[in-house]
């Protein structure tokens, strides 16, 4: 059965989209309340058995939160990303929170920026890597990459997910693929297979649809969390954690007690009937989801 890591992006800036999140929150996010916050989040996933944690370079100061932190927790697993830069200055209201580029430069600039905060990265990854990417005929960004001899991965987002993924198992230098799947988003499941088949590790991000599987559940979903006792955030996850092809499941947990409900998907087995709707549908509705 996969693993349950702790994904950060709640957790490293004021604002982001996932709903349910502004509850579970200080009042107050100033950088302090944010640190605190964080750390209180990673004290409970540790407790609980978690051992993976996941950052990224758009995620506020994310990396600098796990860095305090992570003295002490040696047998975690640390894994980063670069490609999106921060550009809200911790400003909630910002017109646009992170601006994505991949090219040599920005890599070579996040990837200083990430070593000179993080003791160690087990796995580093190009977020939101597209079919579109220049990546793919950026010969010498991709040598940089290898360079740095730590494993390789991407991330995927948007309704094309399986072309990035099929399109990246050719290069050849990725060990690891974090994508969007979630009993709404079903589109990148084969792909994902194939990936998993290559010897890849699959990281399964947004299975809670960014709360909406959570705060907006469909009645199946809410039918099948009575039954079992659990809440629907976590019958959400357990429908990710049982598919044959997961390695890890991240939880975008804002608070020890998100954390704790999220974790009860790792006890349950989850039937549901086929929720999915048609991938730009799903990607649209996402795109709508405010800043807050």
């Amino acid at each position: 059965m996969a693993q349950l890591a702790l994904g950060l992006a709640s957790l490293g800036r004021p604002a982001y989209i996932n709903l349910g999140r502004e509850d579970a929150l200080p009042q107050v996010r100033d950088v302090d309340a944010m640190r605190a916050q964080c750390h209180l989040v990673l004290d409970e996933a540790y407790a609980l058995g978690v051992r993976w944690v996941d950052a990224a370079r758009s995620y506020g100061l994310s990396e600098q939160f796990l860095s305090e932190w992570l003295p002490g927790h040696d047998d975690v697993t640390v894994s980063s990303k670069w490609g999106y830069a921060y550009t809200a200055d911790w400003r909630p209201d910002a017109q646009v929170h992170e601006v994505k580029e991949h090219s040599l430069a920005r890599f070579t600039q996040q990837w200083r920026e990430t070593t000179a905060l993080l003791p160690r990265v087990d796995l580093y990854q190009v977020h939101s890597l597209t079919a579109d990417s220049p990546l793919f005929d950026d010969r010498a960004l991709q040598e940089a990459m290898v360079a740095t001899g730590v494993p390789l991965g991407f991330s995927t987002s948007g309704p094309n997910q399986a072309d990035a993924i099929r399109k990246a198992l050719d290069l050849g230098i990725f060990t690891s693929v974090q994508s969007t799947w979630n009993v709404l988003e079903t589109s990148a499941a084969a792909a994902l297979g194939e990936a998993h088949a290559a010897g890849l590790k699959v990281i399964i991000k947004e299975g809670m649809a960014n709360g909406r599987l959570a705060v907006r559940a469909p009645e199946a979903v809410a039918v099948q969390a009575k039954e079992l006792g659990v809440g629907t955030d976590a019958v959400a996850l357990a429908a990710v954690a049982h598919q044959p092809w997961v390695d890890v499941v991240l939880s975008g947990a804002a608070s020890p007690e998100q954390l704790r409900s999220n974790a009860e998907a790792m006890t349950v087995e989850v039937v549901l009937p086929d929720l999915s709707e048609p991938a730009e549908e799903y990607w649209a509705t996402r795109a709508a989801l405010t800043w807050n």
